[in-house]
């Protein structure tokens, strides 16, 4: 049962629903400080899951390479242009939301590659969809209703739509990771959970404006923590002992 994709997308509804009332009443400062909390609690997040990590070789160099692969291909690019896709047909469906200037279509992507795209709710679904540990979920829709206030404050109801891709990305992530679950060993997990924590901490620095990290070029690093780990205990380890 994906409980945690389900909570959290109720999160961004809801948020989004009390922002379109009472966000505008919020003052720029509350706004301001509230995402360094969101920032701090994220990294507080990284930091736990790092602390499983089995073998620190292994997990370095998949968010080593899975950046490089990232940035070659321009991942983050291409997240953003498809929210701006996604812009354009939001607008058809809920004509009239927001301004519709620089700033509005700025705020709508930044807030459909966090929600949809960002590094805690794909290392989250995973999680969830592999050991039904659904805590990583659940504590991002923590951070996230009161996240999406903050854009609704902005964006109007369109904040809630964004609910739907997100639902639909998790869900895949949530029972492809099912399906994999299997062929995994608990060494595997651990590293896959401090590879998703360096993305984690990396997040908490962009929320918090310290660091702008390509969150969004790191992503292709969850994908190789399992495999490099495996890797690594079979192959390497034996050889250097």
């Amino acid at each position: 049962m994906p409980i945690g994709v389900i909570v959290n997308c109720l999160g961004i509804i809801i948020g989004g629903i009390l922002g379109t009332f009472i966000g505008p009443r919020l003052s720029e400062s509350f706004k301001t400080n509230l995402n360094l909390v969101f920032g701090a609690c994220a990294m507080t997040m990284g930091i736990s899951s790092i602390a499983l990590m089995k073998n620190m070789p292994a997990v370095i160099l998949s968010v080593i390479l899975g950046t490089v692969i990232g940035l070659a291909i321009h991942l983050g690019t291409i997240i953003q242009n498809m929210g701006m896709g996604m812009e354009k047909i939001i607008s058809k469906i809920i004509p009239g939301q927001g301004t519709k200037d620089a700033e509005y279509q700025s705020v709508l992507v930044t807030a459909i590659v966090l929600f949809c795209a960002s590094g805690t709710g794909i290392y989250g679904s995973i999680t969830a969809g592999m050991t039904g540990d659904h805590s990583i979920l659940l504590a991002k829709t923590i951070l996230d209703l009161p996240t999406a206030l903050i854009f609704a404050c902005v964006l109007g109801f369109v904040t809630c739509v964004i609910a739907i891709p997100q639902f639909i990305v998790f869900m895949l992530l949530f029972l492809l990771a099912g399906a994999i679950y299997p062929f995994c060993t608990e060494t595997m997990i651990c590293d896959f959970k401090a590879c998703g924590g360096v993305l984690l901490v990396a997040t908490g620095f962009r929320m918090m404006k310290v660091k702008e990290f390509p969150v969004a070029d790191m992503i292709p690093a969850m994908i190789l923590a399992m495999p490099l780990s495996h890797l690594w205990v079979t192959y390497v380890l034996p050889f250097v002992s």
